[in-house]
């Protein structure tokens, strides 16, 4: 039979409980690290304040902008896009985008024309397209309107409640945030965007 110091047994108890304190501490520095990475280069999750993506993506929803794609390719036609909101610092916007730098985008009898070309547009549930009645301060959008390079114009799903690329005109491609991928919340709600 061994017998134990007692001094030595104690002396071991404070040091056993300082490494657990510290790996702790060090896996909730990790998992800080990682959530704030994530949330910088893959996605950003975002609740929907207002109705102007419905039926899309209704109002409270919750949705995840993912990064990622756009760091392979230039936003396009159809994306629904995350961008910060050219009138109010630190607010972001969710809209639809519908025509890119060198497009241009015209508004005839409730249609949006692009191109040239009447866009066929499932997603507003034949809600009819027309110029708003103000623009925002310092902004004049006219139609025809051409999208310059490095911009895109964006509305939002809900034609007849938002306010969009026809109140703020085109937004540059660099204040994009990201793409709009998923909604995971309610669970009513869940599924993939498009």
């Amino acid at each position: 039979m061994q017998v134990v110091d007692s001094g030595q047994h104690a002396a071991e108890r404070p040091h056993s409980a300082l490494r657990s304190f510290l790996s702790i501490v060090i896996m909730v520095a990790v998992v800080a690290i990682i959530t704030v990475l994530l949330r910088l280069f893959v996605f950003v999750p975002y609740e929907i304040p207002s109705g102007s993506m419905e039926e899309t993506i209704m109002t409270g929803d919750m949705v995840f902008s993912e990064k990622v794609t756009y760091y392979f390719r230039e936003p396009q036609r159809g994306d629904i896009v995350t961008f910060d909101d050219p009138e109010v610092a630190g607010r972001t916007l969710i809209k639809r985008v519908i025509a890119v730098g060198g497009q241009t985008v015209d508004l005839v009898d409730g249609k949006v024309v692009v191109d040239g070309v009447t866009v066929d547009e499932p997603y507003t549930n034949g809600k009819e397209s027309y110029p708003l009645s103000r623009t925002a301060t310092d902004v004049t959008v006219e139609f025809p309107y051409t999208v310059p390079s490095g911009y895109v114009w964006v509305m939002g799903d809900n034609r007849t409640s938002s306010q969009d690329s026809r109140y703020f005109g085109a937004i540059p491609v660099s204040s994009i945030t990201g793409r709009a991928a998923l909604v995971y919340w309610p669970f009513s709600d869940f599924g993939l965007l498009s």
